[in-house]
């Protein structure tokens, strides 16, 4: 059972910012066929890395910190770390580029 949490704007600086934990934050659409490609990788990871957070955000419905983060294309993978962007990836990839992703900044 996936553990990515679907956040919208109002969530972001409690779930995000304010978080103890790093946090891989997905920027995301409906319509996008990249972003359906990693879903199940991030589903996944979610499982496997516990000390993770794993949260998607729909630009669509939330266009609030996506505009304020210059995010322009999607899927657009960023990593917070004591309330900071530490890591930024654009594009679909791999599983195991993901966690190779996410593990070199964490």
């Amino acid at each position: 059972m996936s553990k990515v949490l679907h956040l919208n704007d109002s969530d972001f600086e409690n779930e995000v910012i304010n978080s103890d934990v790093p946090v891989l934050v997905d920027f995301w659409a409906t319509w996008c066929g990249p972003c359906k490609m990693i879903a199940p990788s991030l589903d996944e990871l979610s499982e496997e890395m516990p000390n993770v957070k794993f949260v998607k955000i729909d630009i669509d419905k939330n266009s609030g910190y996506a505009g304020q983060l210059g995010i322009m294309s999607i899927p657009t993978l960023l990593i917070y770390k004591n309330g900071e962007v530490v890591g930024k990836q654009v594009g679909a990839m791999p599983k195991d580029s993901i966690k190779n992703f996410i593990e070199s900044f964490i």
